[in-house]
């Protein structure tokens, strides 16, 4: 019997659990997003049914994970974790900790359009959702027809006319910190869009190729397409400066927005605290929102306020820099693998009549 043989005859050899974070990168366009659904291709669905066959366990393994991208959006560094017992033991050959034996049999499992990058014991208070205190997405553009490679499609969305990125980057500037986003969020009963956002600047990479990095401690249902959407209406002088910082006042999402397509969107990483800052930070991130942080930051924040210099340092990292380089384990900083230069794929024409979603 081969070693992969086995993989479909691995047994518990005791009840111990231990916590598993893999950090996982994927072509998102064939899959109908992370969450499982019944029929569907996903990529929590096709995981889960690996690890299943590997660890063959007592009951149905399920993974926690740091974002739900949706279908179509592609990842280089997401996360999740995973329990599993402590100790495997095939019916051949010697027992084996978890950690082992998903390191020996997921990474040859998994399909061509989904990878596992690392696996990693962590401690029980690490929890790959609530325990993020950032992620950071970057939104691939290109707004030139005569640079658009084919081989490279599935990753950048195509726009026209050329962007002002100058512009772009004014505009976003204005919507650096604490902010209800209500505007550019999927309506979801009994929560909140308020959120901190710490990075939003495009920068111009290469002829014809902008990238919008986007991160904040968290985010609602289709906000990165939608603020990237908002900002290339700005782009082509469709809108200006005022109506986008405008946009945080809305009570409602606002209809005018075009939410971009997935195809150009990538979560690139996701950060964690130090290992003894864990707990706390997934007990803060379980509580709602309460919206009169909005109006004690607006009372307190002056010029000199250190809220604003975190902000101002955070807004600086240009767009087109790698996400934090790795840190020890124990630190559980998620770091990218180095993003390349892509192009080009999904055309947005720009729309004659008002812009909708």
């Amino acid at each position: 019997m081969t070693e992969h043989d086995q993989t479909d005859q691995v047994r518990h050899d005791q009840a111990d659990q231990v916590r598993l974070r893999l950090d996982l990168a994927y072509d998102g366009t064939d899959f109908f997003g992370w969450a499982k659904q019944p029929g569907l291709r996903t990529v929590q669905g096709e995981l889960e049914l690996r690890l299943n066959r590997i660890v063959r366990p007592t009951e149905p393994v399920s993974v926690t994970v740091a974002g739900r991208t949706d279908a179509g959006v592609h990842a280089r560094g997401q996360v999740c974790h995973v329990d599993l017992p402590a100790i495997l033991k095939p019916p051949h050959g010697p027992a084996i900790t978890s950690e082992e034996a998903l390191q020996r049999w997921l990474p040859r499992a998994l399909p061509a359009d989904l990878a596992v990058t690392s696996i990693s014991l962590v401690p029980p208070d690490f929890d790959a959702r609530f325990s993020a205190i950032w992620r950071h997405y970057i939104y691939r553009l290109t707004d030139d027809p005569m640079v658009r490679d084919p081989f490279e499609r599935r990753w950048v969305t195509a726009v026209r006319p050329s962007l002002d990125v100058t512009a772009m980057a004014t505009a976003a500037d204005q919507l650096l910190g604490l902010h209800d986003f209500t505007a550019f969020c999927k309506a979801k009963p009994d929560s909140t869009a308020i959120r901190r956002l710490m990075i939003f600047q495009p920068q111009r990479v290469g002829p014809g190729r902008v990238d919008v990095a986007v991160r904040a401690d968290a985010f609602c249902h289709s906000m990165v397409r939608s603020l990237v959407g908002a900002l290339v209406a700005v782009g082509h002088h469709r809108r200006d400066g005022a109506w986008f910082a405008d946009l945080l006042d809305r009570s409602q999402r606002a209809g005018e927005i075009t939410v971009l397509p997935a195809t150009g969107l990538t979560l690139e990483a996701v950060g964690y605290p130090p290992t003894a800052e864990l707990a706390e930070r997934a007990r803060a991130s379980r509580q709602r929102r309460d919206p009169a942080e909005l109006q004690d930051l607006s009372l307190a924040a002056e010029p000199n306020d250190p809220s604003r210099t975190v902000t101002t340092e955070l807004a600086a990292t240009p767009a087109s820099a790698s996400v934090p380089a790795p840190t020890p384990a124990s630190d559980l900083v998620s770091a990218p693998v180095p993003v390349p230069a892509l192009s080009p794929a999904q055309t947005l024409d720009p729309p004659t009549q008002p812009e909708t979603h």
